[in-house]
């Protein structure tokens, strides 16, 4: 058994990030360590086209033209309150500023992945994210 499925069952990720080269690489690794990944580029689709109960994880890039993936993961709370989700972003700066505001401020800085990150770290904190109870 893979040491990223949990009790049998794949564990099942959405990817939105507008460098398709990123996605590319991200796809390939994910499916190499047995998830299933569903990857948009434009935070729009990927929002038309969320399912609830569909994700264990949404890993989304912060910085995206149409739509930040702030209001992204806003639009989706709405949809499902359990969903897990943590965001990749090549700045620090963007987990101060997004904990100013009241309402992300339960937001652990964990869930905030700086770019760039090994393979072997990135999958360790995913593996962390999706192991916590919330």
């Amino acid at each position: 058994m893979n040491k990223y499925e949990n009790q049998g069952a794949i564990r099942s990720l959405m990817l939105v990030d507008d460098e398709p080269d990123i996605i590319s690489a991200l796809k390939v690794l994910f499916e190499r360590e047995g998830f299933n990944i569903t990857t948009f580029e434009d935070p729009i689709e990927a929002l038309e086209k969320y399912s609830l109960d569909t994700y264990d994880l949404l890993i989304l890039d912060i910085k995206m033209p149409k739509m930040d993936d702030f209001k992204l993961y806003e639009e989706i709370k709405k949809r499902d309150k359990n969903v897990k989700v943590c965001f990749l972003t090549a700045s620090e700066s963007y987990y101060e500023n997004f904990r100013i505001e009241e309402r992300y401020s339960h937001l652990d800085e964990k869930l905030f992945i700086r770019k760039p990150i090994t393979n072997a770290d990135l999958l360790t904190r995913i593996n962390s994210i999706l192991e916590r109870g919330t």
